[in-house]
């Protein structure tokens, strides 16, 4: 009879180390090579809702649509027309979808959000709930993307006066219209931005002193994707770590005033993509 073998302990040792080893070598390559398809399908959705935002100005002789999204807590799901201020008779760009405590982490359910999303006055030009949501968004959140303040959005102190937005020289920093972004262009004036959660009104940002109003957002890598009122999008890389530790708390800070040179930089370019320029 044949006296069979078998493996020794110190061989499955040698062997579940030398697997190991090679998890530990690969582990990173694979989370790297997953994190940029995110980016990548996040930044197909953004420049998705930048074509589409393109297109609803062309239907309504170059107004662009109503840059905040509706925050009506007693009609939760639904979207509305605004009936004064700065947007009369302008319907929102999404309805309800946020929940009144969405700073600390409240959700509304699935549903409610998409019924929200799909009543929104920009869905019928980018008529799929997906590409509204970054794939490392936050879980439960069907909405990620938001517009900024400067295009038709909420408009706060110093950047607006009556029912216009101000001239600055050959910048015009509160818009209605396409034709208002004159300078620095379209191809530097920010329209969308990932904050990888859904929140109310428009992505806020001071114009005439540094400091952040809504928090730098750290989507991916250490950087966000952003949307143009030309069309394109890009991919931004923040420089300062003080500005990356910001974004990626769990709650991340509002009111944030960078102390770096750095972070200011960091700072001073969403202002500029924002704005046009700087107010300070």
């Amino acid at each position: 009879m044949r006296k069979s073998k078998a493996f020794t302990l110190i061989e499955l040792l040698v062997v579940i180390a030398i697997i190991a080893i090679l998890m530990a070598i690969l582990m990173p390559s694979l989370k790297r090579a997953r994190e940029q398809g995110q980016r990548a399908a996040c930044l197909n959705n953004v420049k998705q809702l930048g074509l589409a935002w393109i297109l609803y100005a062309d239907d309504y002789d170059d107004k662009i649509v109503n840059g905040e999204a509706e925050y009506n807590q007693n009609a939760l799901g639904q979207c509305g027309v605004s009936t004064g201020g700065l947007h009369p008779r302008e319907k929102y760009w999404v309805g309800t979808d946020c929940h009144s405590g969405y700073m600390t982490g409240g959700q509304l359910d699935e549903e409610t959000q998409l019924s929200a999303i799909r009543a929104g006055a920009l869905f019928p030009y980018v008529p799929s709930a997906k590409l509204y949501q970054c794939p490392t968004g936050i879980r439960g959140e069907m909405r990620t993307y938001t517009i900024v303040d400067s295009i038709n959005g909420l408009a706060r102190d110093g950047t607006f006066s009556g029912t216009k937005g101000i001239r600055v020289g050959r910048t015009m920093l509160w818009v209605k219209r396409r034709a208002d972004i004159s300078q620095p262009g379209p191809s530097n004036r920010l329209v969308f931005l990932d904050e990888g959660r859904v929140t109310p009104d428009s992505y806020a940002c001071h114009y005439i002193n540094a400091r952040w109003w809504d928090p730098p957002h750290v989507r991916h890598g250490d950087g966000t994707n952003v949307a143009f009122a030309d069309g394109h999008s890009a991919y931004w890389k923040w420089d300062s770590k003080e500005t990356i530790n910001v974004g990626k708390m769990v709650n991340p800070e509002h009111q944030f005033t960078p102390t770096t040179e750095a972070g200011l930089e960091d700072l001073a370019r969403m202002q500029i993509g924002i704005w046009g320029r700087l107010g300070y």
